[in-house]
């Protein structure tokens, strides 16, 4: 017995013959964390946490500068139908003004601006809250603009602005969240009915999934000011919560019935429940230390959404094995023969302990017979499907991929199409010494003169130059006709940089940078792809490292290594020919931009790799348990394992699936390509790599699967009285 076994044994011990000790101390603990949580509140990310590269250079020039940057709203104006009444434009836009100046919440409220078609007014809204504070105030502004509506019915009078937009993507996220909930815990509970066939058994492995997920997100809040939440921690918790919660909790439990269902009833419940936790407990610590290493990995990344992403899977995965070693066992030692009851008409049919080894043996079949052709045959197609993966193009989150569900990007898109000059923009921040001013300002007017006449850049009337009060920083916005995720707006940059360079080297010691809505989006790729290598290589590593560890065998990390990036790579073909191209766009309901969202693709490495880890982890130990007893084959050992395992595998697959396809329900894209990948890539783990490929690999290798250790030359050795888990059979 390893010494991870020990620790889940002795855990298990405590547990079983503590019952109310363990069941109470875990309610507390969730009862301690969320009420702490709500104490401390979330830190939410701010925008110098998104500042990278020459983009977040020219952020902090300018933050030196100390310019004012109050949020500003637009309401526009246009006609529903047909050309716009410009006499009834003008009396709205009147009315909408009056309505805005009487509101404490607004600082100013601009001259309304005909757009250059003159089918469109624009009334800009500055506010007197600032940029953090602001969704919490922009509502007297909506109802003003709301009311303004009303009294002209025949126009479209509609409100969009940075503010309106967060409070819309905030709304937007709260209602994707309830959603999620609505759907992922009665699927989940059905199929926990089908696996178990009784209701107690199956409300427990769910129970400790959801009071996991509760506790985390407590603790998710305090952990906020440390990495700041970007507004979908709570998804992801809920999304990784609800997959190794209840799958660590079926293994054990699934595990404890088999023990007693082997004894024929004659175990009493202590013991199964250590018998259960030498093995299944074993897989559990095992697998969960692979997934937080994976996750940890992220931090590598230093990027903001990774950081707070890793953050909330690494506290509900520990706290999910945490419950799942304690209170876990005291619940099945506590409540012994009402575990099996009561029995659940029809989907009791299915349930119980293994009604599938004749179907799971003929699955196998091919891989046992045949194992080089089913290896061939089965890599061969996943390869295939990971072939879309070589066009991966990648672009940042942003307003061009948030969901058009959303009102407030509905009225951005026609503000953008009237005032091409309010949509992607660059800036250009210049810092140099108060003397040279003059030189500056007229270097900053130089740049928009040469740019004047290019069909990259929306044409101005004069150079916009702000200057600090100091006279050390400068800026210039200068606003481009093409979405920040286009060729075009990259061209655009490319242009800009060379003008700027070419004025700005004519100034001694001035430090400049452009930035912007385009170079943000590019510099945000870059960083990624940059930090890419990093993570991999940390993740392959610490993963080799711990399957090692785990099995005291190199063949089993590196085949496992390899056949995790087997299914990772055939789900980023599926992720890439769903997403970059128009044909799912109907049938999934999002907006292809023609790439996908650029922290998807590692974050979904990492979660894979760990993920994958619940299965092999699970699966190998039962092949190696059968491989251990003296004078079984390989080949019958793989065959063994698999179909003892199948059950709960199959089990624990299906639940994963169900709860990643709740997200592509869901209107955000970024959760939309984690569902659908995480889902195919654990369908794909669980069916091929389980059922052909593996087993078709282990049987090739046969006792070289074990290398180095000695495993299929020598009996392994029993067990001290100290390390053997206590048996005590019912009188």
């Amino acid at each position: 017995m390893t010494d991870v076994a020990r620790f889940a044994v002795r855990m298990a011990r405590w547990s079983a013959t503590h019952p109310w000790q363990a069941i109470v101390g875990w309610i507390l603990f969730v009862a301690i964390c969320i009420t702490a949580g709500s104490l401390a509140g979330t830190r939410g990310t701010v925008d110098s946490d998104f500042w990278t590269g020459e983009s977040g250079r020219t952020q902090e020039i300018i933050a030196t500068g100390g310019f004012p940057n109050p949020p500003v709203e637009n309401v526009l104006i246009t006609a529903r139908t047909g050309t716009l009444d410009k006499a009834a434009a003008d009396a709205a836009a009147q009315d909408v003004t009056r309505r805005m100046d009487a509101l404490p919440e607004v600082a100013e409220v601009g001259s309304p601006i005909p757009s250059p078609d003159g089918q469109a007014l624009l009334v800009t809204v500055t506010m007197r809250a600032d940029q953090q504070s602001a969704v919490e105030h922009v509502t007297p502004l909506l109802d003003a603009t709301a009311a303004t509506q009303s009294a002209y019915r025949s126009l479209r009078v509609e409100q969009t602005g940075g503010v309106t937009i967060d409070s819309g993507i905030f709304d937007q996220v709260a209602k994707d969240l309830v959603l999620a909930e609505l759907l992922t815990a009665p699927v989940t509970l059905v199929i926990l009915l089908i696996a178990f066939g009784v209701f107690v058994a199956a409300a427990v492995p769910l129970i400790l999934a959801i009071s996991s997920i509760v506790a985390a997100i407590g603790l998710s809040a305090l952990a906020s000011h440390v990495f700041p939440d970007v507004g979908m921690v709570n998804n992801i918790i809920l999304l990784m919560g609800m997959a190794v919660g209840v799958d660590y909790s079926l293994f054990y439990v699934k595990r404890e019935r088999e023990e007693r269902a082997k004894s024929g009833g004659k175990l009493d419940y202590a013991a199964s429940v250590e018998l259960a936790a030498a093995t299944s407990g074993h897989a559990i610590l095992v697998s969960a230390f692979a997934v937080i290493v994976s996750m940890m990995s992220l931090y590598l990344g230093g990027i903001a959404v990774f950081s707070s992403l890793a953050t909330g899977s690494v506290i509900v995965v520990a706290v999910a094995v945490v419950g799942s070693l304690t209170v876990l066992p005291a619940l099945l030692a506590k409540l012994g023969r009402r575990l099996d009851s009561p029995r659940v008409p029809f989907f009791g049919r299915f349930g119980g302990e293994s009604r599938e080894p004749r179907m799971w043996r003929a699955m196998l079949r091919p891989a046992l017979r045949h194992p080089a052709l089913t290896f061939l045959v089965a890599t061969v197609a996943m390869l295939a499907l990971a072939l879309p993966a070589l066009n991966l193009k990648l672009t940042a989150a942003g307003l061009d991929t948030m969901p058009r569900q959303i009102v407030a990007m509905q009225t951005y898109d026609r503000l953008t199409a009237a005032f091409p000059s309010e949509g992607a923009a660059h800036v250009v921040a210049v810092r140099a010494e108060a003397a040279q001013a003059g030189q500056v300002g007229a270097a900053l007017r130089g740049i928009v003169q040469d740019l004047q006449g290019s069909p990259l850049f929306v044409p101005v009337p004069e150079a916009n130059v702000r200057a600090s009060t100091d006279g050390r920083v400068h800026t210039i916005d200068l606003a481009t006709p093409y979405t920040a995720d286009t060729a075009k707006a990259a061209e655009s940059l490319r242009r800009l940089k060379e003008v700027v360079a070419a004025r700005m080297g004519t100034i001694p010691g001035a430090d400049h940078a452009v930035g912007g809505d385009v170079a943000k989006h590019i510099d945000e790729v870059d960083i990624q792809t940059q930090r890419m290598p990093w993570v991999v290589g940390f993740v392959l590593l610490l993963t080799l490292l711990i399957m090692v560890a785990a099995f005291r065998s190199l063949v089993v990390a590196v085949t496992a290594i390899l056949l995790n990036m087997l299914s990772a790579a055939a789900a980023f073909g599926v992720l890439v020919a769903v997403f970059q191209y128009e044909w799912a766009e109907q049938l999934l309901d999002f907006r292809s931009n023609g790439a996908i969202i650029s922290w998807v693709p590692l974050f979904l490495f990492v979660v894979l790799f760990g993920l994958s880890m619940d299965y092999h982890v699970f699966l190998v130990s039962r092949i190696k348990e059968a491989a251990e007893r003296e004078g079984v084959t390989t080949r019958q050992a793989v065959a063994d394992g698999i179909v003892s395992s199948a059950g709960v595998v199959t089990s624990a697959a299906v639940i994963m699936v169900s709860v990643f396809v709740c997200f592509v329900f869901p209107s955000m894209v970024e959760l939309k390509q984690l569902g659908l990948s995480l889902a195919v890539a654990v369908l794909l783990d669980a069916v091929v790599i389980r059922i052909l490929v593996l087993p078709s690999l282990m049987v090739m290798l046969g006792r070289f699967n074990w290398w180095p250790s000695r495993l299929g030359r020598t009996v392994a050795p029993e067990p001290t009285p100290e390390e053997r888990p206590r048996v005590t059979l019912l009188k």
